[in-house]
C-alpha cells in the first residue's frame, strides 16, 4: 500500500485504522481480559492503538498546517478520534476535505 502523498489523504487513511484499532481493544481485547482472563491482550491492542493514536496526532498537525485548517475544524476531527466510531462518522466529510486540499494544490 503506497503512502499518500495527500496529508489530509494520508490521516484519514491513519483515522480509520485507528478507529479499527480502537473498536478491537474495547470489544475484543477488553473482554479478553475480563472475561477469558487474557490481560496480554489489552496489553498487546493497547499498545498497538496507543501508537496508533500518537501517529494520528501527528498526521492531524501535519495536515492542519499543510491545508492551513482553521482550530475548529482540527478539533472536530480530534475529537472525532477521541470517540469509537468517530472517524467513520466524519468520514464524509473528511473526504472533502481530501478534495479541497487537491483542488487546491
Amino acid at each position: 500500500m503506497a503512502v499518500p502523498s495527500n496529508p489530509v489523504s494520508l490521516l484519514r487513511t491513519i483515522g480509520l485504522i485507528e478507529a479499527v484499532s480502537f473498536l478491537i481493544l474495547l470489544f475484543i481485547a477488553m473482554p479478553l481480559k475480563y472475561f477469558a482472563g487474557m490481560p496480554m491482550a489489552v496489553k498487546v491492542a493497547g499498545w498497538i492503538h496507543g501508537v496508533l493514536f500518537i501517529t494520528l496526532i501527528v498526521a492531524l498537525v501535519r495536515a492542519k498546517l499543510a491545508a492551513r485548517w482553521p482550530v475548529a475544524r482540527a478539533g472536530l476531527v480530534l475529537v472525532a478520534a477521541l470517540l469509537p466510531c468517530g472517524p467513520f462518522v466524519i468520514d464524509r466529510r473528511m473526504r472533502e476535505y481530501e478534495a479541497q486540499y487537491q483542488t487546491a494544490a
